[in-house]
Formats: structure tokens, C-alpha cells, sequence
């Protein structure tokens, strides 16, 4: 490039000779040469030769012009007091003008050769979908041009076709010949009519309710479909470009949950430099609490679970991540074990205790009742009860919306745990009792989303209970943080009911899951109704009836209202669930689970027939 630049001067020299009938002398020979010299030294200093061209912005050809026009103003200073005869101030400008815009056209004819090269391959391959994919891009912003270059600068194998924008300013306008079209609404015909393969959202300032509304349309275009992240979340300074950070729709996107805001400095406060004991460790809760308490610096953090798989994964993430940095120990315990739990506190002396072991499976527990109660009831007992014995800080259990008016045994023993937290607040201690409760969290083990996923891999049909079912969800990491914040404003006592959004239908979400994943629901992937299953409801509900709700200084989180337990009552019926429990006496457990919970409704959804043909059907 730098021989170009050179010939450019001296093509440009021989002009203004040729124009204005002058023949080179020494003294005007000296000044091209030092013109020449001069123009290349700033060149090189400036680093000119160092941009690559092809992805030039704005600022570069801005000081590729100043420094052509400061050659042309030390060309005019030299004609004044060196050349002889001199060109004059016509020439002086006519040279100055000539060579910024010569040089500025060489770098843009440059540019503009490389586009018609890769265009001419892009070409090539456009009757190769395997190769290059016709790419639909929502949004015409800032974002949405930097990807358009991205994609048209590099070998991503996607050709822009059209962008769709709901600016009324911007559609039928064009961007390098790509059109502009809208609303968003005519997504799926512009599908078609750009025989569009893949769409990129490309609007990571976009509100959660709007971007709903907008995948869910493109969720029924049978294309591939993919995002940038919200703007906080994007990667300026990783080396990767804005189109390398698209990821693939997930269901998540489509509830539209707003994104979680709180005090990191508040959570920091009581996690920093205290010993975290999470029982539950390796499984969803547990093991995404143990990643978000990590970054707080805790002074320790352990693990306890009592299936080494997930505890292991875990352990191995965060040493990856952390290394020496995080003082982490795994213990491969029960929560029914009342001497281990004890050695571990003896040993450990924990500070904040969060209780995410239980048994969860609804169905299940409905058919092995002993061991929810033994592993759910008899397991808070334990560990709330060495929280008091060992004065921990903070004690804080994770519930569930099924807690509330329970119609299974899963939800009735959830029940009896949050009473065990109440009981323990109003005993004089100095441990601060609470409860965490909420909905489903999304791909957590034994939820319905991965369920679906191995139902449309295996080529349907999809399975959903019932049409009419209802379901709260967020995101296992929207959960935990809201748990870590209901954790530092716990006084004792309280159960934090966290703001679930509004319900879904797990037939819509079913549908949308296979959408996303590239079929249409009932043509490609069948959907088939099971029935209920034992101890479902058609819907969840968050608050028990004799509950109030108090709001927080957090908007997502709630208060229900403290309801008094009455100690030796409760202390007499627990003592007989737990020898129930040790007999294996289902039916004495479902009574004294009755007497415990009286909002226990066991047959409110479903009958002692429906449970024993159920766990026919699926022993079978």
C-alpha cells in the first residue's frame, strides 16, 4: 500500500505540471520528495498501515484525509519560500484536494474489490443451504448493522436477506441493497418471501414483554431462530464479535420475565467471609446457590449431598473457576442422618445455612410417602435443630408453591417444613429462621422442560397431564438470587413468597419447545393428553387462604403473613408422623400429615383408585 501512496503524489505532481505548464527543477523535485517523505513518516507514525482496510470505520479515512491535507498545507509553506517559479495558491489547493481524495479512493476502490470478491464466493454458495443461510435480521439499529457488517466482512456462512424494524421512519429505506421491511407482525410472510433460514434478534435493549411477543411469532415459522443477549450481558472486550455472541432461542426467552435487579452490596454484606453450608448441593437449587455464593468470597463453602455425581460436578466447576480462591468442601451426606449432620457441625460450625435438600418428585413421594416424610420432615428437623444448637446466623429453607393447600404428599411435607421454621423462629435463639417459597424453575432435575426435549428428540409424541394446566416459572438463577436477597432481609420467622410473573400453560409452553426446536405441534410432533397425574392440580397457588401478604423493599418479594404454631400440639404430632414414618405405615402418615396440614386436601384432585392404577400403569 505504501508504494501506491507514493505513486499517488507523484501522479498527482505530474498533473499540476501538466495543468498549470511547469517543468521540474531541483528545488521543486526537493519538495516532492520532501512532501513524499513527510506524507509516508506520518502515515507510518499515525499507523495507517497498520488498519485493516476492509473493516475501516469513519475515524480512520477522517485522519487518513488530516494528514493528506497537512501535506498539502506544507507543499503550499514550501512554495512560498522554496520552490522557484512558484505554483501559486490555485495550485496549492488543487494538489491538497487531489491527493487526500486520490488516496482516501484507493483504500474505498480497495474496500470495495473485497466485497465483490466475497460476494462473487457468497454467490456461489447460495444454492448451498448447508453452506450459506439466508439470514432475517430484527431490527435495523446499532446492533443490528454491526452484525449485518459482521456477517458481511466474515466467513459466518449467513447472507442477510432483509432486516424487519417496527419504525415506521425506517421500513421500505435499504442497507447496503438489503431492504428494511415491517412491521414485526409480517415476520412469517417475509419468511417466506425471502426464503429466510435462520432470524436473528437483534435488539438486546428490547423489554422482556415485547421480546416475548416477538419470538413467539418467529416460534411459528418453522426457522431457525437465535439472539443476542440483553445488553448487560454482552462481551465488548472478549475478542468476539456481536454475531459470535448469538445463542439459539431458549423457552425461557418466551415467558418474558423481566430481569432480576438487586442489591449485590446487601447479599456481599452477610455472605463475605462466613462459613455457607448448603445441604442439596448438586442438585439445581443447590448447586446454582453454591455459584452465586462463591462470588461473594465466603470464608468457606460446603457441599452436602447425598449423590456424589452431582456433588462432584459441582466441586469441579467451581475449582475450575476458582481454584485456590474458594475454600470449597463436599460431604457426601444425608439430611436423615442426624450423627453425620452433627459432625459436620461440630466440625464446620456453619454461619448461614441454606436447606435445599428434599424429595421433590410429586408422583413419586405419592407412592413412597415414608420417605418424603423421613428425608423432607425428619431432614429440616435435623438440620434447623443443630442451627439452633450451634447459634448459626441464618437459617433458610427453599420451598415450594405446593406447599399451599397441598393436594399430595410432596407439597403436605414442604407444609410441615415451613411450620418446622416457624416453630424454631419463636424459640429464644439467636438463629434467624426463614423460608423461600416458589414455583417451578425451568430445567431443574425432574422438571417438565427437559421431560420435552427428550420427547421431541426421540420423535413425540409430547405428553402434558391435562390442556387446562396452569404453572408459575423463572429461571433457577432468577430464583437463587431472589434467595439470597429474601436471605439477608430474614428477621426470623418469615416465609418469603417470591413474585412468580404471570402463569403459563404447560400446553403452550409444550408447543413452543417443539416449535423452537425446527417442527409444528400436531403435523410433525404429536401432543397427547395423560391425565393428571397422583397429587396434581390443575394450577399452583402461592399463598395459603389464612396468609396475608406484605410487600418488601424488593418488588419481587413478599411476606406471607406469620401464623402462631402451637409448640407441644405440633411437637405431639410430629413426633407421631416421624414413628409413623419409621414404621413405614402409609396409612398413619397420610393421617398424621392430615392433622399437621389441615389445608392437607389429599383427595381434593384425585381418588385412592386413580393413585393405584397410576402406580400400576407406570410399575408396568
Amino acid at each position: 500500500m505504501m508504494g501506491a501512496d507514493v505513486a499517488v503524489v507523484l501522479v498527482v505532481f505530474a498533473i499540476i505540471s501538466l495543468l498549470f505548464g511547469y517543468t521540474l527543477n531541483l528545488r521543486q523535485i526537493g519538495i516532492l520528495i520532501f512532501v513524499i517523505v513527510l506524507q509516508e513518516t506520518l502515515f507510518v507514525v499515525m499507523g495507517i498501515y497498520t488498519i485493516l482496510w476492509r473493516y475501516a470505520e469513519v475515524l480512520d479515512y477522517f485522519r487518513l484525509g488530516c494528514i493528506c491535507l497537512f501535506s498539502g498545507v506544507v507543499f503550499f509553506i514550501c512554495d512560498v519560500f522554496v520552490a522557484e517559479p512558484r505554483y501559486g495558491g490555485v495550485a496549492c489547493i488543487f494538489f491538497m484536494l487531489l491527493n487526500a481524495n486520490a488516496i482516501i479512493f484507493l483504500r474505498v476502490l480497495y474496500r470495495y474489490l473485497q466485497y465483490k470478491v466475497r460476494k462473487g464466493n457468497i454467490t456461489k454458495c447460495e444454492n448451498q443451504p448447508a453452506v450459506a443461510k439466508r439470514l432475517l435480521i430484527i431490527g435495523a439499529g446499532t446492533a443490528s448493522i454491526h452484525v449485518f457488517r459482521e456477517t458481511r466482512t466474515s466467513q459466518t456462512g449467513y447472507i442477510p436477506v432483509c432486516f424487519v424494524d417496527d419504525d415506521p421512519n425506517k421500513i421500505n429505506r435499504r442497507v447496503n441493497e438489503v431492504p428494511i421491511e415491517g412491521p414485526s407482525d409480517r415476520i412469517p410472510q417475509l419468511c417466506k418471501k425471502y426464503r429466510v433460514d435462520v432470524i436473528l434478534f437483534a435488539i438486546p435493549s428490547c423489554g422482556e414483554e415485547r421480546r416475548k411477543e416477538i419470538l413467539s411469532i418467529c416460534s411459528t415459522t418453522g426457522c431457525e431462530v437465535k439472539t443476542l443477549p440483553f445488553i448487560h450481558e454482552i462481551v465488548f472486550h472478549s475478542g468476539a464479535g456481536l454475531f459470535e455472541q448469538a445463542r439459539k432461542v431458549k423457552i425461557e426467552d418466551l415467558l418474558g420475565r423481566a430481569t432480576v435487579v438487586f442489591d449485590d452490596q446487601s447479599v456481599q454484606a452477610y455472605i463475605q467471609e462466613k462459613v455457607c453450608l448448603i445441604t442439596g448441593g448438586g442438585g439445581s437449587i443447590g448447586s446454582e446457590l453454591c455459584r452465586q455464593i462463591a462470588k461473594y468470597n465466603p470464608k468457606k463453602l460446603i457441599l452436602v449431598d447425598i449423590y456424589e455425581n452431582n456433588a462432584y460436578d459441582i466441586q469441579q466447576e467451581l475449582i475450575q473457576r476458582y481454584g485456590n480462591r474458594l475454600q470449597l468442601c463436599i460431604e457426601i451426606a444425608s439430611v436423615r442422618d442426624r450423627s453425620k449432620m452433627e459432625c459436620l457441625f461440630q466440625t464446620y460450625k456453619p454461619e448461614i445455612i441454606f436447606h435445599a435438600a428434599a424429595h421433590k418428585h410429586v408422583p413419586l413421594m405419592e407412592t413412597n410417602p415414608e420417605e418424603a416424610v423421613k428425608n423432607n420432615v425428619m431432614g429440616t428437623f435435623i438440620v434447623a435443630s443443630l442451627s439452633n444448637e450451634y447459634a448459626a446466623q441464618k437459617f433458610v429453607l427453599i420451598s415450594t408453591d405446593k406447599a399451599v393447600n397441598p393436594t399430595n404428599v410432596m407439597g403436605a411435607t414442604k407444609r410441615c417444613c415451613e411450620m418446622i421454621v416457624q416453630y424454631m423462629a419463636q424459640q429464644r435463639t439467636q438463629t434467624e429462621f426463614v423460608a423461600v417459597r416458589f414455583g417451578n424453575v425451568l430445567g431443574s432435575n425432574g422438571s417438565v422442560i427437559p421431560l420435552f426435549k427428550r420427547e421431541i428428540d426421540n420423535g413425540g409424541p409430547v405428553t402434558v397431564t391435562h390442556p387446562d394446566v396452569i404453572r408459575y416459572f423463572m429461571t433457577i438463577p432468577e430464583a437463587v438470587s431472589l434467595i439470597l436477597q429474601a436471605g439477608h432481609m430474614a428477621k426470623g420467622g418469615e416465609i418469603f413468597v417470591l413474585n412468580m410473573g404471570e402463569p403459563v400453560h404447560i400446553l403452550t409452553l409444550a408447543e413452543n419447545l417443539i416449535r423452537l426446536s425446527g417442527f409444528e405441534p400436531y403435523k410433525d410432533i404429536e401432543i397427547q393428553f395423560t391425565g393428571l397425574r397422583p397429587g396434581e392440580k390443575l394450577y399452583e397457588e402461592l399463598l395459603m387462604n389464612e396468609e396475608g401478604l406484605k410487600q418488601t423493599n424488593h418488588k419481587r418479594i413478599f411476606i406471607g403473613k406469620q401464623i402462631k404454631i402451637q409448640e407441644d400440639e405440633f411437637l405431639h404430632n410430629l413426633c407421631g408422623l416421624k414413628e409413623a414414618a419409621d414404621h413405614n405405615d402409609k396409612g398413619q402418615i397420610l393421617d398424621w400429615l392430615k392433622v399437621l396440614v389441615p389445608t392437607f386436601d389429599h383427595n381434593r384432585d384425585l381418588n385412592t383408585s386413580q393413585i393405584l392404577n397410576w402406580r400400576e400403569e407406570h410399575e408396568s
